[in-house]
């Protein structure tokens, strides 16, 4: 059973990898280890594909400590079990987001903090890409943000290349949906440790992530649709671009 499941797994990972050109030989790749059970996963999933993987690839686990007080021993472990060296970088973003009060937009902020942080390092060690543990369940969530937030329907690329940084962004685990994530988490033993960040439960993505799952209560297949929607889109089948010119009565 666990053979299987990770046989199924790691098909859909390396699908994903495939369908978007995520690895090519030589690749250097910075992963993002936040702690959480999605990143371990993450690094564990990139572990296993590179030792049958046609093209060869080099892992390093960075690990933003933010400030708080937190042990990562077993992440550190986990790590080097699989002989991926573990970086931690020191910051005080921490401070930086709550140490002043009640700050407009945390998570922005946080988020913006924490990417240059790990990106910065990724550099440092050589690598050319970084890879995030966001799996289907997230792009359904920032879909549902876009929209409510901003009036745009939009969410993140399974691959993106960064203008500033020219580092290559890949999320092999895009088509994933989270529910499948946590079978392989618990077959695979996979640890975690918890979040220390007093806005944990409490911000937006928690809404969009609660909506998610009430939608997909109603509607079983919901992720699976949304999935074939997202590769199968068409702009013909929305809203054709306004006329720019249309009021004043000029044609284009």
């Amino acid at each position: 059973m666990v053979k299987d499941y990770r046989k199924w797994f790691l098909g859909r990972v390396k699908k994903a990898i495939t369908d978007f050109g995520m690895i090519t030989e030589g690749d250097r790749i910075a992963v993002g280890m936040s702690g959480g059970k999605d990143s371990t996963s993450l690094l564990h999933a990139l572990y296993l594909v590179s030792r049958t993987a046609p093209v060869k690839f080099h892992l390093e686990a960075i690990f933003i400590d933010m400030g708080w007080p937190i042990d990562v021993t077993v992440l550190k472990e986990f790590c080097l079990s699989r002989n991926v060296a573990f970086h931690v970088v020191k910051t005080e973003i921490a401070a930086i987001v709550f140490g002043n009060g009640k700050t407009e937009n945390p998570c922005a902020l946080c988020a913006h903090l924490r990417r240059g942080a790990f990106h910065s390092k990724a550099l440092e060690l050589g690598c050319n890409r970084v890879a995030l543990g966001h799996h289907l369940d997230d792009v359904i969530e920032t879909f549902f943000m876009s929209l409510f937030y901003t009036g745009q329907m939009r969410t993140f690329s399974p691959k993106t290349f960064l203008d500033r940084s020219g580092l290559t962004m890949i999320r092999p685990l895009v088509y994933l949906p989270s529910e499948k994530l946590r079978t392989w988490v618990e077959m695979e033993k996979l640890p975690s440790i918890s979040n220390p960040c007093p806005a944990s439960g409490r911000t937006k993505r928690q809404e969009a992530r609660e909506l998610v799952a009430e939608l997909t209560g109603r509607y079983p297949d919901l992720k699976a649709r949304f999935l074939t929607a997202l590769q199968t889109f068409d702009r013909r089948n929305l809203w054709p671009e306004i006329n720019s010119n249309s009021i004043t009565g000029k044609s284009k």
